[in-house]
């Protein structure tokens, strides 16, 4: 079995390579948008800004399985770059899925919990009507139904408020600006689990070897959107409380700031965000045998990985 993993030196895609169980699974070819591996060395070029050119590369390897990684995620600058955001979100994942569609491969595919308004009070249903705010969760939202409209065989996971101890994240914004100021406002009336990329490794790997020891009716009833997040609920002000809490636990930080909590509308940005971005991820749990942590547990992991790589 061959696999495709895109996106290599995302957050995601990082910790896909970091983990080494796609590797296990099969021969892994990786790719990044110019070639170069973050990690060290080279792999195949795949650039989703030019969707066109991605069926010469699926040709020429012509992977069982396709790990799309890969995404347009500057949810602000996406206001002003729609247009790139939903070919790269859009209409690429689209074409993965119409080569996968010929070919009978199959897509695994990340997207987020902005397809939503976030202006109900329960957790999202992963058939609860879509009505994102912005363009990003617009340009995420074309790519999941460009992916169903295909045909292919998919397994589409929305995730939320993802991080890990590497990449440009909110928890390494925090503890940069932790070091550097007595005292941080951070919004409090946005809702939702954050969830580290390690999680999303381990449920994705849970998801492929259940689909590989499944047969074709089992297999189409796995098949579609899932959500894949971490358990429990926080908002951005009790996140960035307990990474401080941690961070001082694990002497990352000699003292935590005082963290203010402040409303969205005090601390305004181009795009809005849903007030309530909390997905159900029980169906994940009953399909692919694999339980969601909660947050907390993966906070702690990642802060250990990160006083492991400071040593």
């Amino acid at each position: 079995m061959r696999i495709l993993l895109l996106g290599a030196n995302g957050q995601l895609g990082r910790s896909f390579i970091e983990d080494g169980g796609l590797a296990a699974r099969g021969e892994l070819v990786v790719a990044s948008r110019d070639g170069v591996l973050a990690a060290g060395g080279r792999g195949e070029i795949a650039d989703m800004s030019v969707p066109e050119s991605l069926p010469a590369l699926l040709d020429r390897l012509r992977p069982d399985v396709i790990v799309n990684a890969a995404a347009y995620t500057s949810v602000d600058r996406a206001e002003q770059e729609e247009a790139l955001a939903t070919r790269v979100n859009g209409e690429a994942v689209g074409v993965l899925g119409q080569w996968a569609a010929a070919q009978g491969a199959l897509v695994i595919h990340y997207s987020t919990d902005y397809v939503f308004d976030g202006r109900q009070a329960q957790p999202y249903a992963v058939d609860a009507p879509t009505g994102p705010l912005g363009a990003y969760g617009r340009s995420k939202l074309v790519g999941e139904q460009a992916l169903h409209g295909s045909g292919a065989d998919h397994l589409t996971f929305r995730t939320a408020w993802v991080y890990a101890a590497h990449g440009h994240n909110f928890l390494r914004t925090m503890l940069r600006l932790g070091a550097e100021r007595d005292e941080l406002r951070v919004v409090a009336d946005q809702h939702g689990a954050p969830t580290d990329t390690m999680l999303i490794v381990r449920g994705t790997l849970a998801a492929l070897d259940r689909w590989l020891q499944s047969d074709g009716m089992q297999r189409h009833a796995l098949a579609g959107t899932h959500h894949l997040v971490a358990s429990g609920a926080t908002t951005w002000h009790g996140f960035a409380s307990a990474i401080f809490g941690e961070a001082v636990a694990l002497d990352l930080l000699a003292r935590s700031p005082r963290v203010v909590a402040i409303t969205s509308a005090e601390f305004p940005t181009p795009a809005v965000r849903p007030a309530w971005s909390l997905l159900d991820n029980a169906g994940f749990r009953q399909r692919f045998g694999f339980a969601p942590a909660d947050w907390q547990h993966g906070l702690h992991d990642v802060m250990r990985r990160l006083v492991t790589s400071n040593h």
